[in-house]
C-alpha cells in the first residue's frame, strides 16, 4: 500500500469562501477546490479527504449542492452532504445514474481520490436560484460530456470545474475531447466575467484573460498539429514531435492520462472535415 499524504486549507476571497484540498501517492500530487457562496455548495472534493472537507461543510449554512459533472474528485463527499443535510442534489441529467452507483473508476484514481459512495442527485434546469442571484447552468464539454459551468448573474463569478485548469494543457484524460473544450472555452467568453474559480487552480482575479490565454494556446497547438497531419504524419509522431516529454501522470495512469490523446481529438476533427 501507498501512503497517502493530504492536507486542506480554507481560504475566502470576495463573497466565497473555499476549501483546497491536496493529495499526493509516490511523489504524484494533485489538489481539488469545494466553493461555498449564497447557500450554494459547488463541488464536494474527494472522498480521500473526507474528513477535512466534511469539517469545512458543517460550519457552512448549505441549502444546496451543484455538481460541475460526476468525477469523483468533484462528486466524492456528496454521498456525505446527503446523509447530513437534507438539501438538493444537482447535476448534469446525463449523470444523474452514475451518481446513483457507487463510482467505477481505475485503481490509480481510488488512490488519489478515494471510493465515491452513490447519492440521488437530480437535474439541473437552465437557471439555478438561490437567495442572492440567479445562475446561469452552462454546458460546457470537453474534459466529460456531462460537465457545466456555473455563472453568478449577481457578482459576474465564473466557476469553471476542470474547463480551464491550467493554461498550457500538456496531456489529456481518455474520455476529454480537446476540440469540444476549446469550443467550451469560447462558449463562455460570451458572459460578462472577469473572475474564475476553477476546481484545481483555484480563485482566479484575472480569468478572462486566463480563458483568452488557453484559447490562443490551444489554437496555435491545433495549428501546428495540423501542419503536421497534412504533412501526412501519424498520430504517433506527431504526438512526439509536439510533447518531447514523458509526463509521471502517463505511465502511472497506464496512458489513460496522456498527451496522445489531445493530437487525437485534432486529427479526428481534421479527417471529418476532409469528408465534408
Amino acid at each position: 500500500m501507498y501512503k497517502l499524504e493530504k492536507s486542506i486549507e480554507i481560504e475566502e476571497n470576495r463573497d466565497v469562501q473555499y476549501a483546497h484540498g491536496k493529495v499526493a501517492v509516490q511523489g504524484i500530487g494533485m489538489s481539488v477546490y469545494s466553493f461555498f457562496v449564497d447557500g450554494l455548495l459547488i463541488d464536494t472534493g474527494s472522498n480521500s479527504l473526507s474528513q477535512e472537507f466534511q469539517s469545512f461543510f458543517k460550519d457552512l449554512p448549505i441549502e444546496q449542492l451543484a455538481l460541475t459533472h460526476a468525477h469523483e474528485d468533484h462528486t466524492g463527499n456528496a454521498a456525505w452532504i446527503q446523509q447530513h443535510m437534507t438539501v438538493p442534489i444537482y447535476v448534469h441529467r446525463e449523470s444523474v445514474g452514475i451518481c446513483a452507483q457507487d463510482g467505477e473508476y481505475p485503481l490509480y484514481r481510488q488512490a488519489l481520490w478515494g471510493e465515491r459512495p452513490a447519492f440521488v442527485a437530480q437535474p439541473f434546469g437552465n437557471t439555478l436560484q438561490t437567495k442572492s442571484a440567479t445562475w446561469d447552468i452552462i454546458s460546457t464539454p470537453g474534459h466529460t460530456t456531462d460537465h457545466l459551468s456555473f455563472y453568478n448573474r449577481a457578482t459576474g463569478a465564473m466557476f469553471t470545474g476542470d474547463l480551464y485548469i491550467q493554461t498550457k494543457t500538456k496531456v489529456a484524460l481518455d474520455e476529454e475531447n480537446i476540440v469540444h473544450t476549446l469550443a467550451s472555452l469560447k462558449k463562455i467568453l460570451h458572459y460578462d466575467f472577469e473572475t474564475v474559480y476553477c476546481c484545481h487552480a483555484g480563485f482566479l482575479a484575472d480569468g478572462r484573460t486566463k480563458i483568452q490565454e488557453k484559447i490562443t494556446y490551444l489554437e496555435e497547438l491545433e495549428g501546428e498539429v495540423r501542419k503536421l497531419y497534412d504533412q501526412g504524419r501519424s498520430v504517433d509522431e506527431i504526438t512526439k514531435a509536439i510533447f518531447r516529454r514523458d509526463y509521471p501522470i502517463t505511465k502511472a495512469s497506464g496512458e489513460q492520462w496522456s498527451s496522445k490523446h489531445i493530437i487525437t481529438a485534432f486529427t479526428k476533427q481534421f479527417m471529418q472535415e476532409s469528408l465534408r
